[in-house]
């Protein structure tokens, strides 16, 4: 029955076998949902039903694919729910529209039932009965809306749609990565239990039945992150063998065997030189691919990410009986209990704890442990109390929760979606050596083409001219650079591994040189990531602890009375033990049973009084109250150990405000002093002072109990409780602080000097955030924030013009209002940035924001919340110590020692490998003009080939090497963190001054060099340079044997040929001689070598390398027939000594200009 629109109405609809709807029921109300009933198809075409919660499709043969998932509440609209039962019954596929859903998107969970179904269309549907079960469904009774708030729905796949997926498939990615940037939304912490209990079906006290979490682990899937898309092993080995630099090398290997496919095809007896040349090249490639692709993996094999993320076992109750399982199969709405030690399995609705706390640290950066119970205290879900998350940890207590979420819907699986989903940009090196390839090729194309042109006005034939348009491209491509760039990276990622910074991708080396802002996590990074003793307050003074890392700083005066009871208190008040068998470990390096604020009081007690376990063991404990959210104290009581004092001491700690109100007089000098206005103004002081230095600040009181009301069989009830609570006295205050590394301040110093600005990004509190700030420089010395300004000037903070401060603290909440003009204007103007109370998803938008600045940026975190920042910077740096899995997969480095000083070391390295690389280009490039100009000259002049291909190979894969390389050591010429970070707009790897220098200026004397040797063997043999030109066409041919040389001599064609492979041997002895000079000036771009010294042992080595392999290769018997090299005489040696030492005299006044006058015109024509 269908109305004008289309609206199904009820009835029975029926068809024959073949088409077929057997007995359906179905029912929309005016909005279009599907209101109970199930319509089945034949195995033909597909099935699907309409159950108490999700409608589910089944792909069958005939491929209908309507089907809806369970991640958000939909409403249907009648006509494409009506469209599709029509067609369903027909047998057709139906045409959908509508709007993408995304999955991890959460809309309103208030709308009712499954779909949007009013709850008075599903009780009173005639199929289904008061419970809403049809005859089809599994399920009778009380079935609730399962899932609801959880379902997905997607239009059928129709050709149409396909072509739209197809074409929107990146626009769609785009928009599901916008969604994940949005702060976490959920309503499941604003709930009574009783909603909770319709929302989700539990039984809050004996869970959900095994057949009903069967049946949604088979809907929802396991509870399990899904791992992040791999990129498979021959992608990473392809990338390496034909990304950048390696494809003009592959380019030049496919043109050496074309032009010998040519010659092969024209002549009878073809040289092998071009095919020689293509099999090298070819080798080198795949050698130095090779070589990348073991190096990156043997990095990758430190990484295995994800392993520790699902906990193996939970405790869940079905069927009112506890169950342990595996976590993978916990589902939603499972009623799981959690212990201190345990693993969250999934994200859980408290519903009871007993002084349960979490570890959330892993997630919102925060290293206190955080309370938890069933009351929903705030807003943001992040910082409610009543969820518990995924993966993070529970230190203490017992808690009991509903499962909300499982496996990719989690908080934490939506962090690990975003970081899988982000794409990191092109490293700057990869920019620059692109950049590089496109000079050399514009180069290598502009002199062919110009050459080929010529050769074709100077009368050559076609097929010459495209043999030399293919050797000149050839010869402009320096076959050794690729290993010589690699190897550099390799020997400075091995460096940097010995100063504990392990870098996984060889490019990311230079990165972290260029980088220009740090966004850096405070907890365990800047930080120590123990919390410590750094303040007390007692005998109204306030007194400084130490908190360096090997406690040998500050210390205070221990032999009052009033410390004894306060350190008495810290250490009888408390939980916290050391692990067993650590008595030999330092105490600072022992690992505690217990939470932080605990831990630090423990350690501080053990160092100033001995042994806490003694101490305990002598007064031992009678009776506790836990901490809990409430009374927000712990107290103790313990049988006294000291005769001269009462029976029994109640000793207890806690919030100071709470302490101070149940205590009536104060210890001051080991005496009793009533509390009086004038003490709890003075406890107030020094209470603000803590708390403003950030300090987490707790209250200590004591009572000694009257032994007439307290004899020794007395029995304390701590349930009710029979002592006294009240009239305490007040002993003291003692404050903690995670403090700061002590190589941090100077690292951001060093920073600072070098141009790189350094933003603190943080989960933790403000004020927090701010004292470590200022500690450690980030926020410098009288540097002031807009709150700063305000307090001093005593007027509103919305009355201070915000460019007035060069500091600022913004809170997260502040953060997720404003828009990315408001975020770039905060970057912009403000030097010292700290960011508090960030979430995931904000430090990703700073991340952007920075990077919208034109920064190159390096982000470091250990949490599991800083992964998707990590994979978006242009370096991520991990922490190896304390650094989730998750978070070292999305990095780029890591930190072995968990250390931001070493940061500043990597910066160091990766700026040294920047101006290293320039001058190892600089060298190789500078052998490119001898190696072409003898092509050159034999085109237009027409003389004997100068240099023949094999010995081009001999220098580039030979002699070059080794110096080339040796300058990967070089020292840096000055202070270079003193400088501004590279613009990599301006500063390139390769400019058009380098080019100039090493072609236009030092190659061109080398060349000279060169033709020098050359014209002096010939002419030494008869041919004067004179007699040379035209002399090629008769020279080449084989079957001539008379030409003569400058006195009428007769030269066959092999004694010509002996003579030429003569001067090609001392063409590249000559290059090799002016090499020497080249290889000392590209120690510095601007400094003296005479200033620089020669401390590089290995440049002294590859000077000595390749002088011994030119000589092997001139002198050793069998290169004449191999090689076709020939033996040189000792004078012929010296022929280009005088040019080697032009090119050092030049270059060293060169030098001295740009020195003297800096900025000038020498600098900005010849300073590369």
């Amino acid at each position: 029955m269908l109305d004008p629109c289309g609206a199904v109405h009820g009835g029975i609809v029926m068809l024959d076998p073949c088409g077929a709807v057997h007995g359906g029921i179905v029912m929309l109300d005016p909005c279009g949902a599907v209101h109970g009933g199930i319509v089945k198809l034949d195995p033909c075409g597909a099935w699907w039903d309409h159950e108490a919660g999700p409608l589910r499709v089944y792909e069958g043969a005939r491929g209908l694919r309507l089907f809806r998932q369970f991640s958000l509440v939909r409403k249907v609209s009648s006509s494409r729910v009506c469209a599709s039962a029509w067609a369903a019954a027909r047998g057709t596929e139906p045409s959908h529209g509508g709007r993408r859903v995304d999955p991890l998107r959460r809309e309103d969970p208030r709308l009712p039932g499954p779909a949007g179904a009013s709850p008075r269309h599903r009780s009173t549907c005639p199929a289904r009965g008061a419970s809403g079960a049809g005859p089809g469904s599994a399920h009778t009774g009380a079935a609730m809306g399962y899932g609801a708030g959880r379902d997905k729905y997607e239009p059928a796949a129709t050709s149409e749609n396909a072509a739209k997926t197809r074409k929107g498939k990146k626009a769609a990615k785009q928009k599901d990565m916008d969604e994940l940037k949005k702060e976490v939304t959920m309503e499941e912490h604003k709930l009574s239990l009783d909603e909770l209990h319709r929302k989700f079906g539990t039984d809050l006290s004996r869970g959900l039945t095994t057949n009903r979490a069967a049946e949604i682990l088979a809907r929802d899937g396991p509870n399990a992150l899904t791992p992040p898309p791999t990129t498979p092993e021959w992608v990473k080995f392809c990338r390496q063998l034909f990304g950048g630099f390696s494809m003009l090398l592959w380019i030049g290997a496919v043109l050496c065997f074309l032009a010998y496919g040519i010659l092969a095809a024209t002549e009878e007896e073809p040289l092998n030189d071009n095919l020689y040349l293509g099999v090298v090249l070819s080798a080198v490639v795949i050698i130095t691919g090779c070589f990348s692709y073991y190096q990156e993996a043997k990095s990758s094999k430190i990484m295995e990410s994800f392993k520790n993320m699902v906990p193996q076992q939970a405790l869940v109750i079905r069927n009112g009986e506890k169950l342990s399982i595996n976590a993978e199969g916990v589902v939603v709405g499972d009623l799981v209990e959690v212990k201190g030690g345990d693993r969250i399995p999934a994200d859980l609705r408290i519903i009871s704890a007993h002084g349960c706390k979490v570890d959330n640290s892993s997630l919102t950066g925060e290293s206190e442990p955080q309370t938890r119970s069933p009351d929903f205290t705030n807003e943001n879900p992040l910082e409610t109390r009543n969820i518990a998350f995924f993966s993070t940890n529970c230190v203490e207590g017992t808690a009991r929760g509903v499962v909300i979420s499982t496996g990719d819907r989690t908080v934490m699986g939506r962090i690990a979606t975003l970081a899988s989903g982000l794409e990191g940009g092109r490293t700057p090196i990869a920019i620059e050596i692109e950049h590089f390839i496109h000079i050399i090729t514009g180069v290598a194309v502009f002199l062919g083409v110009s050459f080929f042109i010529l050769s074709l006005i100077l009368e050559y034939t076609w097929l010459e001219a495209v043999i030399f348009l293919i050797g000149i491209i050839v010869a402009n491509v320096p076959e050794g650079l690729l290993a010589t760039v690699t190897v550099c990276l390799t020997l400075t990622a091995k460096r940097m591994a010995r100063k504990n910074c392990l870098v996984k991708n060889l490019e990311a080396v230079e990165t972290l040189g260029s980088t220009s802002t740090i966004c850096s996590d405070k907890t365990g990074t800047l930080t120590q990531n123990r919390m410590t003793v750094a303040h007390m307050w007692f005998d109204n003074q306030i007194h400084e602890a130490d908190t360096t890392e090997n406690q040998s700083g500050a210390s205070f005066d221990k032999s009052s009375p009033t410390w004894v009871a306060l350190a008495r208190i810290a250490g009888l008040c408390n939980r916290a033990v050391f692990q067993a068998g650590q008595d030999s470990t330092p105490i600072l390096k022992r690992t505690v049973a217990g939470d932080a604020s605990e831990s630090a009081l423990l350690k501080c007690i053990e160092l100033c009084c001995g042994s806490v376990r003694d101490m305990r063991d002598k007064n031992n404990k009678v009776a506790e109250i836990p901490f809990n959210s409430t009374n927000k104290y712990q107290l103790s009581v313990h049988k006294n150990a000291n005769p001269s004092e009462s029976r029994f001491l109640l000793v207890m700690k806690g919030a100071p405000e709470r302490i101070l109100d149940r205590c009536s007089t104060i210890l001051l000098q080991g005496k009793e002093q009533p509390l009086d206005e004038e003490m709890k103004d003075a406890f107030q002081n020094a209470y603000l002072e803590l708390g403003g230095l950030g300090e987490r600040v707790l209250g200590f009181c004591h009572l000694a109990l009257p032994d007439d009301q307290f004899p020794d069989e007395f029995q304390f009830d701590s349930e009710e409780v029979n002592f006294p609570t009240e009239n305490l006295c007040f002993v003291g205050l003692i404050s903690m602080i995670d403090p700061p590394r002590a190589a941090v301040p100077d690292a951001v110093g060093k920073c600072r000097s070098a141009g790189i600005k350094v933003i603190m990004v943080t989960g933790d509190h403000p004020i927090t955030a701010k004292a470590i700030a200022k500690g450690v420089g980030i926020i410098s010395e009288g540097n002031e924030t807009v709150e700063d300004i305000a307090a001093r000037l005593n007027i509103p903070v919305n009355q201070v013009n915000p460019r007035d401060a060069k500091a600022c603290v913004i809170h997260g909440t502040d953060l997720k209002d404003m828009a990315p003009e408001q975020i770039d204007d905060i970057l912009r103007h403000h030097t010292e940035i700290v960011f508090a109370r960030t979430s995931p998803q904000q430090k990703l938008i700073i991340v952007e924001g920075c990077q919208r600045q034109g920064a190159i940026v390096a982000v470091t975190g250990d949490g599991v919340n800083d992964s998707p920042a990590l994979k978006k910077a242009d370096i991520g740096i991990a922490m190896g110590i304390a650094g989730s899995d998750v978070s070292k997969q999305a990095a780029d480095m890591i930190l072995l020692d968990d250390n931001f000083a070493s940061i500043v070391t990597g910066v160091e390295e990766g700026r040294l490998i920047f101006d290293n690389l320039k001058k190892s280009i600089a060298y190789t490039l500078t052998s490119n003009i001898p190696e072409i100009t003898p092509f050159l000259i034999f085109i237009i002049a027409n003389i004997p080939l100068p240099l023949g291909t094999v010995t081009i190979l001999c220098i580039d894969l030979g002699t070059d090497m080794v110096p080339a390389i040796s300058l990967a050591y070089e020292q840096a010429e000055s202070d270079i963190m003193k400088r501004q970070p590279r613009n990599p707009k301006t500063d390139k790897l390769v400019n058009e001054r380098l080019i100039s220098m090493a072609y236009g200026q030092i190659g061109m004397i080398q060349a000279l060099g060169g033709f020098f040797t050359y014209f002096v063997i010939l002419a030494e043999n008869g041919f004067l340079p004179w007699t040379l030109l035209g002399i090629r066409v008769n020279w080449d041919d084989r079957w001539v044997n008379d030409v003569e040389d400058s006195y009428g001599q007769q030269w066959t064609f092999e004694q010509r040929k002996i003579v030429e492979f003569t001067c090609h041997t001392s063409f590249f002895i000559s290059i090799v001689v002016v090499q020497w000079a080249d290889l000392i000036i590209c120690k510095t771009r601007r400094n003296s070598v005479f200033q620089q010294g020669m401390k590089n042992k290995i440049l002294i080595f590859g000077l000595f390398e390749e002088t011994a392999l030119a000589a092997f290769l001139s002198y050793c018997p069998g290169m004449d027939v191999a090689l076709r090299m020939y033996p040189l005489k000792p004078t012929w040696w010296f022929c280009a000594f005088p040019y080697s030492l032009l090119i050092f005299v030049y270059d060293e006044i060169r030098k001295l200009i740009i020195r003297r006058s800096p900025g000038g015109w020498v600098e900005k024509e010849t300073y590369y």
